[in-house]
Formats: C-alpha cells, sequence, structure tokens
C-alpha cells in the first residue's frame, strides 16, 4: 500500500541550505521541536523546519518495510502500523505527538524494549539526507543486504542533525506481540540489578525490566504459550494494568522526567551497581539505563561513570551551554571532527548541538 500523506519539501531545504552554506549561516533544524530541550546543547540561530516534510510514501505490510519523509510523526506512523498488526520494536516515544521519524532518529531515541527489540538505528535500511552542501544522498535501500559496508544509513542516529538533514527513513517493521504481560516484584535496587542480569540470561520472551519506586516490573512479549509458560514459572505478581507504566515511561513522564533537578541519563554496563553517591530514580534497560536526578556537578558525574566503564548525557535540565556528554578521547574527536567537516564542510548544520566544538 502507498499513502499520499502530507507533502515534500526537499526542494525548498536544500535551497535554503546552499543559500545558507554560501552564506555560512548556521541553521538549528528542527521537525516537531519535541526535543530542542533535551539531550543536546542549547543552540540559536536561524530554523530550517524540517516538520511540514512529511508524508507516509511508501508501506509494504508483506514485507515489513515503510518509507516515510522524516517530518512524519512517530504518532501517525505508528497508528498506521498498528492497523496492520505491526509497529516499530523499539517503542519510540511520540511525546505529545510531537516527535518526528527524523528527530527520533537523529537523537537514537528508543523506548524500554531498546535491548530486546533494538535501537530506532537498527530498525533502519536505508536513508536520504542533505549534507551541508546542500546535495542530496542516498545510503542503504529498503532490505537488509543494502546495509552491508560502510553504514552511513546508521551512521546518523545520534549525530542530531550535525551530518546532514535526514529527509526519508526507510524501515523495518515487525509484527506486535500476540501476548504481553507484566510481573511486578518488591525489592531494593540492587536486588532488582541481580534479578535483571539472572533473568536476561535465562530464556524467556522478556521484552522490558525496569526499576522504579520500589518495584521491578519485567514485561513478557511473544506468543501466548510461551508468555504464560515464562510467567508461571518466573513468579512475582502479575499485574493486570500495566501498560500506563510502559507507556509513562516510554513517552518519559515519570516524575522523575519533571523534576526540577537537572536530569542524567547514565549508560553503563548492567553488572555496575548503583552509585550510592549519585543514586537512581530509574532502572531501565535490564540495567544498562539509569536515570538519575541530581545537582552534582557535571565533571563528578563524568568521572563516576566511566569508573564502570559507562558515559552520561545530561538529559534535561542544568547549564546546557557547557557540555551535556561524558567527553571523548583525542582518537574519537579527530573522527568525529573529520565526518563533520565529510558531510558539512561549512559546519553550518546545528553546530554546537552535540559538543561545543563539533
Amino acid at each position: 500500500m502507498t499513502e499520499q500523506l502530507g507533502q515534500d519539501t526537499r526542494d525548498s531545504l536544500k535551497q535554503r541550505i546552499i543559500d545558507a552554506a554560501q552564506r555560512g549561516e548556521p541553521l538549528v533544524i528542527r521537525g516537531g521541536d519535541s526535543k530542542a530541550d533535551i539531550l543536546g546543547r542549547s543552540i540559536e540561530g536561524p530554523i530550517l523546519d524540517v516538520g511540514e516534510h512529511a508524508g507516509i510514501t511508501s508501506y509494504t505490510p508483506e514485507e515489513l518495510v515503510v518509507t516515510v519523509r522524516a517530518g512524519t510523526t512517530i504518532a501517525t506512523l505508528l497508528e498506521t502500523l498498528e492497523a496492520q498488526g505491526q509497529t516499530l520494536t523499539c517503542e519510540p516515544p511520540s511525546l505529545e505527538r510531537r516527535a518526528t521519524v527524523g528527530g527520533t532518529l537523529a537523537c537514537n531515541l528508543s523506548g524500554p524494549a531498546r535491548p530486546w527489540g533494538g535501537a530506532i538505528r537498527d530498525a533502519v535500511l536505508g536513508v536520504e539526507m542533505i549534507n551541508g552542501s546542500g546535495q542530496l544522498l542516498n545510503f542503504g535501500g529498503t532490505v537488509m543486504k543494502n546495509v552491508a559496508g560502510y553504514d552511513v544509513s546508521r551512521l546518523q542516529a545520534g549525530a542530531m542533525g550535525t551530518l546532514g538533514v535526514i529527509t526519508r527513513v526507510n524501515l523495518k517493521v515487525m509484527p506486535i506481540p500476540e501476548c504481553v504481560q507484566t510481573l511486578a516484584f518488591e525489592c531494593d535496587a540492587s536486588t532488582a540489578l541481580q534479578t535483571m542480569r539472572m533473568r536476561a540470561q535465562q530464556a524467556g520472551p522478556l521484552s522490558g525490566a525496569c526499576w522504579h519506586n520500589g518495584q521491578l516490573q519485567m514485561r513478557l512479549s511473544g506468543s501466548d504459550a510461551a508468555v504464560t509458560h515464562t510467567a508461571k514459572h518466573w513468579g512475582g505478581e502479575l499485574i493486570r494494568e500495566a501498560d500506563a507504566l510502559w507507556r509513562d515511561l516510554r513517552e518519559l513522564r515519570l516524575p522523575c522526567f519533571t523534576s526540577a533537578l537537572p536530569l542524567w541519563r547514565l549508560s553503563v554496563d548492567p553488572s555496575a551497581p548503583v552509585d550510592a553517591a549519585l543514586g537512581v530514580d530509574i532502572i531501565d534497560w535490564g540495567g544498562a539505563q539509569r536515570w538519575v536526578s541530581t545537582d552534582v556537578l557535571a565533571e563528578t558525574v563524568f568521572a563516576r561513570v566511566k569508573s564502570d566503564y559507562g558515559h552520561a548525557c545530561l538529559f534535561s535540565g542544568g547549564d546546557r551551554l557547557t557540555e551535556v556528554r561524558s567527553p571523548l578521547d583525542a582518537a574519537n574527536v579527530a573522527i568525529q571532527r573529520r565526518l563533520k567537516l565529510a558531510f558539512d564542510p561549512k559546519q553550518i548544520l546545528n553546530p554546537g548541538r552535540l559538543y561545543r566544538w563539533m
């Protein structure tokens, strides 16, 4: 099936970038404006609006492939997929229906199922983008075999618009699970981490493992037989109305996301103990992602997370004019700078959004 929704604004986007490059004028890329105050550094400048470049241009349910323009909202895409019994397994947030496909990929933002269903980058088969010189480029295709070798498509995941303006994305989709159940266990954070690690090493249809407010919740998704069998053997309390927790976690609506304190997102080894100096509000992704609201200095957070072989991002709040991500070593800084110059020679696309020096 093919949907003719939205409009194609590539020509105007290309011309705007060409004009900006000639003037050396920086551009701030915006889609649904749902993530301007999170994840990256605060930057200012003329806005390049990608939100109007929207629409599902091709969808073949039997092939499990959908092609969308970057300004298409996540909410619109998921509703279209759900009508065919399909979904994106990474559970991207819709953020009050404002989040777009392009912005979600640029931020590599995924939900609670990420360790088991993959990140948004793992669903990408191909990307069309405009580089900093105004050239329209295509990478990948519509099947997995097209993404072998140098995977430039997925390189855009997490680049936050600093390497180009995403205009179209080909995505792999999957059937919605037949059965979903959630088991709850009252425990402290340390016990939750031990349980998460144990269950992750066992065969079972695990699709979510989150500790919050003194309770570990483990979600099972798959065939009715597999879910029922696993739930019986794992024990715990079966939560009949568990959708609200997973939805609020996915949509960043739990209390720590609205706290007045700076909110940090930590990515660490799942076996790392909870840092007593930082504390923890939420443990997600089976222990690999931890949310911490604290006014501890950024340098302290970066240092403590580095000791656990992880990295930190000041997700929201705090001083967003300084660096908000764990510092890179010299080799990685050099690679990032070369990539920036290759895709954006005049350095006009979201300059400083990812790092102050990029």
